[in-house]
């Protein structure tokens, strides 16, 4: 499905499109234009196709390459509208987290590299059919919004495939306190600490686990994940808040490596998830 964020990006590429056809000169074709940048032709029709998002390098280039400098500063004021994106829950899930889900899978499967940092919760790449359905059911209670459950769960899975597929790296960095919150069932939640149990050691996750007891350099806060160093995505419970200028991913980045430095892996990272199956007692 469409988002505000997406849609914005096209127009973009629309308008860059537009000023290729009308260059000083007479109409450029992609891959005329990409010569003179010295650009891949791919780069000129996945910004124009809305499926790349243009720096305000990219755009100084692009006016200039098609003789209209002057048109630099429209350019940058159209990135800056979703440079900064804010998506309320209210207005997202008004149509349910189907749709939410939906967007995440685009963004995802255009992504080699993911990094992710949750506090309260299992990650959503990491988590069972029965957890994320639990969790989904939380969020529509208390947002009063539309249940299609069953359907923003199969596409949550689905989103999962991408884990299996050569030269992809999923980094999560999970905090104790996540494994041990049944905001779930007891008997949900054991299965899904199985299954992060047998995560560690896949080629394509490295799973870090923040023990309880671990010395912190900066306080724990919201869940936020950063895709191929080119997006962040940050939750509040008033909205997610989607990032993509190159200041505040650098900020995410080194906030995730700060947190990762508290981190264990491997057979400590075990050792956590088996503290948490031993204290969670079916009711």
């Amino acid at each position: 499905m469409s988002t505000d964020f997406q849609q914005a990006r096209a127009a973009l590429g629309a308008r860059l499109r537009e000023l290729r056809f009308t260059a000083v000169g007479g109409r450029l074709t992609g891959t005329q234009l990409a010569s003179r940048l010295g650009w891949p032709h791919s780069k000129v029709y996945k910004l124009e196709g809305g499926q790349q998002t243009a720096t305000s390098e990219d755009l100084r280039a692009w006016a200039d390459a098609v003789g209209q400098p002057e048109v630099f500063e429209e350019l940058a004021a159209r990135l800056a509208t979703f440079e900064f994106h804010i998506r309320s829950w209210r207005r997202q899930l008004s149509a349910g987290h189907r749709p939410v889900q939906d967007s995440w899978n685009i963004e995802v499967d255009q992504s080699k590299v993911i990094r992710a940092w949750e506090e309260a919760v299992v990650p959503g790449m990491l988590q069972t059919a029965d957890y994320a359905r639990a969790v989904f059911l939380r969020y529509a209670d208390l947002y009063g919004t539309k249940r299609d459950t069953e359907e923003a769960v199969r596409a949550r899975i689905r989103r999962q495939e991408w884990l299996h597929q050569a030269g992809h790296q999923f980094h999560a960095l999970v905090w104790e306190a996540a494994l041990h919150a049944l905001i779930c069932s007891p008997s949900v939640l054991t299965s899904q600490l199985d299954r992060l149990a047998g995560m560690i050691g896949m080629d394509t996750v490295q799973l870090g686990i923040i023990p309880l007891s671990a010395s912190l350099r900066i306080p724990p806060a919201n869940g936020f994940w950063v895709l191929d160093e080119r997006l962040v995505i940050a939750e509040d419970w008033h909205a997610e808040v989607w990032l993509e200028d190159s200041d505040n991913v650098s900020t995410y980045l080194r906030i995730w490596r700060t947190l990762r430095e508290s981190a264990v892996f491997g057979a400590d990272a075990q050792a956590a998830i088996t503290r948490a199956q031993r204290s969670v007692r079916p009711r």
